[in-house]
């Protein structure tokens, strides 16, 4: 997955009204994602929300930006670097 992919996610699931240090599944914060970029007009929209919150909380937006992006990159592994099964002989 590419780092813009990866923001755009983050960026996406911060302005959703999952709880901060929740651990939703994929399926959830697939859903989210979709709805909030959709409701909120695209990406660039939602990057825009994240930077008013901000500038008009930073003291919030922090914590909540950590965890959309933890959020984002344990469930949204780059391809190739999945976990597999070693053959023990």
């Amino acid at each position: 997955m590419t780092t813009m992919l990866i923001a755009a996610r983050a960026e996406a699931l911060f302005t959703t009204g999952l709880a901060t240090g929740s651990r939703p599944t994929l399926e959830v914060v697939d859903e989210a994602i979709r709805t909030a970029v959709r409701t909120r007009g695209g990406t660039r929209a939602c990057a825009a929300d994240v930077a008013a919150e901000y500038g008009d909380h930073p003291e919030l937006a922090v914590p909540r930006m950590r965890w959309a992006l933890a959020t984002v990159t344990l469930l949204y592994p780059p391809r190739g670097r999945r976990q597999s099964w070693a053959l023990v002989a």
